[in-house]
This record gives structure tokens, sequence and C-alpha cells, in this order.
């Protein structure tokens, strides 16, 4: 009967000791806040002056490898704190461990200033998150994390998997698979299980259509080792095209280049019976082969000829940065930001540039080149819709408006460049068959997906009806995410954040600024007040000039768009300008489904 509170008390015994113990140690490691840089700590010297010392004591090495054993984001935010700890955590010695750390079969830290910082980063900021259109759940989801991948670089979904290309030239291909749940139930999950389709690619391509039914096979630039020929020693490296079917991962075909020969970007054009694939060289010039995929799966082997494009023979003083294609057009940037169109049929130039008469059946490789205000950075291209991005952060939209794919606020066709004012310095663009995407971040650092057009299918998370504007979706971006895509089922978002690569806009010259059609008020350097009430005054003219009380309150809702708000600012007075546009209606006004 006496064990139970004898044991009670040594227990307690034992607490009292190791708890004297701890604040002995706590007093004995009092650490005095200093920095040659900093100065110390405000009336640190007057207290505790003999126990305390300086992490300055230490040896560097002693204070970079408990660092180390950081997470990424304290390491940032301790480097923020003063310049000793800045040097401390801009050393290689850290980030090599924290790389080798997240990423223990990762050999070669890659290029640039800060190899194992960059490497680090990317490889803590990967993933490829997806959120389903149809179903129950419509929440944001995060795919399988291929322990080999170094960082991501692009990706491409197909009819039924998730293909994915690494830095370091690894392509993975992702699949579907019947898993098994926590509660025991077997479920269909995307992109639950990989593994590697080849390595030493440099990019890769596709069926240039938006729906992925059509993606049967994966076209694969890459660079192979050649053996050499008889008699010699050692071999060649070659560039090559590699055919594999998206659905096993099986290779069908292989095309292999001069060594002469070095390319960096592959685009496809046209249907399968006459599918063209153009090639773009480090020198900036495209060439071009044809093949025929029906004839793909079939065990022999046949000559193709590789063509110069006659963009490159036409115009060979124009260096070719970037390529983009559909079915039926492809569209080329140059190093000097300007933009040259291939239209192949007649119905895709009407809905582009609202008339035939420059188009030439007989010449469809002919170059038009588009007359644009500024250097063009990226562009993404649709069926019959395109976006463009220049070097000031300006997104021009040209084409088919059907839908209001455009995001001007109507649905009328420009056959020309137009600018969606209330749009500014984009990190990612994406135009599909009948809708347009755009990845955007706000002043407080939060990125927002906004999009307009069709909304048929759930395209348009939270607007089922679709928009002419470009509104904010219901989906939850994340915090690195650099690039998208939608299908019909699904919408992707790849998250990377390289710290060597980063998008970066130039300021835009006052007048510019001042014979804009539209008022601004961006964030950024301080502006004339009078410039910003004469913005105010002009935002008023224009919702006193809209005819009826709805036409208001969608202006009004263009207008917060325009304002430099921060996003949960302007979810909020959409929220009300919704509110209050139903009970003008005569619908309930009380709070609504998100997803309504």
């Amino acid at each position: 009967m006496r064990e139970g509170p004898i044991k009670m008390r040594r227990r307690k015994r034992r607490k009292l000791q190791k708890l004297t113990r701890l604040q002995g140690l706590e007093e004995g490691l009092r650490v005095k806040r200093s920095c040659p840089t900093c100065g110390p700590e405000p009336g640190g010297e007057e207290k505790d002056r003999g126990d305390s010392f300086s992490v300055q004591l230490l040896p560097p090495e002693l204070v970079e490898h408990i660092s180390s054993f950081l997470p990424i984001r304290d390491v940032v935010a301790l480097g923020k704190t003063c310049r000793y700890f800045h040097h401390v955590c801009e050393a290689q010695g850290v980030w090599r461990r924290i790389c080798l750390r997240l990423s223990p079969r990762l050999r070669q830290q890659g290029s640039g200033v800060r190899p194992w910082k960059r490497a680090a980063i990317l490889n803590y900021t990967k993933g490829l998150y997806f959120q389903a259109f149809g179903g129950r759940r419509r929440c944001l989801s995060k795919s399988v994390a291929p322990l080999l991948a170094h960082g991501y670089r692009r990706f491409l979904p197909t009819k039924d998997h998730v293909f994915i290309l690494d830095y370091s030239g690894t392509l993975f291909f992702l699949k579907n698979a019947l898993v098994s749940s926590t509660l025991g139930q077997i479920q269909w999950k995307r992109a639950c299980r990989y593994v590697v389709l080849c390595r030493g690619a440099k990019d890769f391509a596709s069926d240039p259509r938006c729906d992925t039914v059509y993606r049967k096979y994966l076209y694969v630039l890459a660079t192979r080792e050649q053996l050499g020929m008889v008699g010699t020693t050692g071999g060649r490296t070659c560039d090559c095209v590699e055919v594999y079917l998206q659905s096993s991962g099986q290779r069908v075909f292989k095309m292999t280049f001069h060594y002469s020969m070095s390319f960096k970007q592959i685009v496809l054009v046209g249907q399968e019976t006459q599918r063209a694939l153009l090639l773009l060289t480090e020198e900036g010039k495209i060439y071009s082969l044809v093949v025929n995929e029906t004839q793909l799966d079939q065990p022999r082997s046949y000559t193709v000829q590789l063509a110069l494009r006659k963009m490159s023979r036409c115009l060979p003083h124009l260096r070719v940065t970037c390529m983009a294609s559909n079915q039926s057009s492809a569209l080329y940037i140059t190093d000097q930001g300007g933009v040259y169109f291939e239209v192949h049929t007649p119905g895709v130039y009407r809905d582009l540039f609202g008339t035939l008469q420059a188009f030439d059946p007989l010449d469809q490789q002919m170059p038009l080149a588009l007359s644009l205000p500024a250097k063009i950075l990226f562009c993404s291209l649709g069926y019959n819709h395109f976006g463009l991005v220049d070097e000031f952060g300006r997104i021009f939209m040209q084409g088919n408006n059907r839908y209001g794919q455009l995001g001007t606020g109507d649905k009328m066709d420009r056959g020309e460049p137009t600018q969606v004012h209330y749009l500014q310095c984009p990190i990612a663009l994406w135009c599909g068959l009948n809708h347009s995407l755009v990845l955007n971040q706000g002043s407080d650092f939060t990125k927002e997906l906004l999009g307009c057009g069709c909304g048929a299918g759930g395209r348009l998370p939270g607007w089922p009806k679709g928009s002419a504007s470009f509104v904010k979706l219901h989906v939850k971006v994340p915090l690195c995410a650099c690039s998208l895509c939608s299908t019909r089922e699904c919408l992707y978002m790849l998250s990377s954040h390289d710290i060597e690569h980063q998008l970066t806009y130039r300021d835009l010259p006052t007048h510019r600024v001042m014979g804009s059609p539209k008022p601004s008020l961006r964030t950024g350097p301080p502006q004339d007040p009078g410039s910003s009430a004469w913005a105010c005054e002009e935002y008023l003219r224009q919702i006193h000039s809209c005819p009826t009380l709805q036409d208001r309150m969608e202006k009004m809702k263009e207008i917060v768009g325009w304002l430099p708000l921060m996003a949960a600012q302007k979810d909020f007075f959409w929220e009300a300008l919704n509110m209050l546009q139903r009970a003008a209606g005569g619908a309930d006004p009380g709070p609504s489904d998100p997803e309504s």
C-alpha cells in the first residue's frame, strides 16, 4: 500500500532536479544579441554582463552548421535580421547541407551565382497542384513528388497521366491509379505514382489541342550519346526526338539529327496525318519535319526530311527565342520582342484578325508581323484567340470573343492587340478553347487566379455562367505558383521558385501613362494627388454613363479590380456588390454559396 506514495515522491524529486538543472543551464548560457554592424541590444551591457556571451565568439563553421538545420523559411528570415546572420545564411555550405537534406540523391548543384541556394529553393518549392472541376470535392490537391526530381521546370497533362520535366533534364511520368484510402475504400486518384520516363530531355510536346483526348503520343527532344565510327574512339552527342505512347510510356519512334545541330524547343502543329514538328535551334532558326502519327506504331524505319521554316528563310536576320502553337497556327517571338504569326486555315485566320484580306491559302507559312507598342516577353495561344504580355507588364488580347474570353468586358471580336487595362504584371497567362486564365500577385504578395470567358463545366470555379471580364476564381493558389494549365476535367498549377530567373517588368514611361485611355491607381511609386483625383472622377463618369443599375454594378466590380487593394479587400467589395445586385434584382440577399 505504501509503494504508490513513495513512487510519486521519487517522481516529483526527479522533476525538481531536472528543473533546477535547466534553470542553471539557462542562466549560464544567456546570449547577448549583438552584432558589429548593428550594435549591442539597448540596455544589454548593464544586465548580466558577466554571464552573457556573443554568438560571434562561436566558430563560424559551427554557426553555419547549426543554421543548416533550420527550415528554409527560418533561414531566409534569419538572414534579414542583421549583417552577420546575412553573411552566415548566404554561405554556400549552409545551403549545400540544406539541399542534400531535401534531396539526398542530388549530386550536381546546377549553375548560377548561388548554385546550392538555388537548388535548395527549387526543391523546397516544387509541387504540382490540381483541382478537379467535377465531383463533390472541389479543393486543391497535390500530386506525388518524385524524390529524384531537381525542381519542376515544365509539365503537360495528357489523356491519362501527367508528365513533368525537372531542371536536370529528367522527364517523369506521373500516373493515375486506383489506391486504397485511409478508410479502406478503393478510389481513383490522380498523379499518385511516378516513374522515370527518360533522361537528358530538353523539351517535350504533344497534340496542341486543349482537349487531352487527342494527346496520344509524347514527343521528347533529348540529347543522346552516339557510338563513334569504326576505327575511331569515343562518341558524339547528338540531339534526337523520341516518341512515346502516353498511355504506357513505351517508346515507339526515334529520330536522330546531325551532331552539328542543337535544338532547344519543340512544338507541334497540324493534323495527325500531317503532323509538323517545329524545332528551334540555339541560334534562333526554325526547322520543321512532317510525320504521320497513324503509322508511328508500325515496326518500320523511314527517313524524314528536315527543312528550314519559311520564317527563318524569309527573315534570316531575326533570331527567334520562343514558339507557341495550336492545331492550325504558330506564333514566334524574336529576341527584339517582335511577334510573327503563321495561320494555316481561313476560319482561324478570320477569328484572329477579323478578315481574310491577307490570307493566302497557297502560302500558309508566310509569317505575318503584329504591330505592337513594346517588346513582348511571353504569350499564350488558344484555339482562336491569344494573349501577349509586354515588358511593362501590360496584357494584350486578340481574336474571337464570343464567350468573353478576351476579358475586355464585352463580347466583341478584336482583330488587333487590345490592352486589358485593369490587369498588369501577370505571373502567367493561359488561353484555352473559349476561356482565359491569369495568375496574378497582389500587393500583399499573395497570389490569385483570375479568369474570363465560358464557365461551363466548372472551368471558372465560382462563376458557372462565365464572365466577360477577368474575375477572381474560387481557387486556393500556392504561394510559389509559376505556371498553369486547364483541361476539360481539371485545373493544374505548377509551383517552383527560381532565384536566378525571376520575371521583372520595367516601369512605364510617364508620357505613355498620361496617354493611357484608362485611369490607373496602381501601387508603386507615389503618384501625383491630382492624377489620382482625376482617375476617381473618371471612374465616377464611367459609372454615371451606365444606363441601368445592373450595368453600374458591373462597372463598379470592374473598377474594384483596377484599384490598388489587397486581395481580401477586393473580395469584400466584390461580395458586397454581389449582395446588392441580387437584392436589387429581387433575389434573396442572404449569404451565398461560394460555388453558386
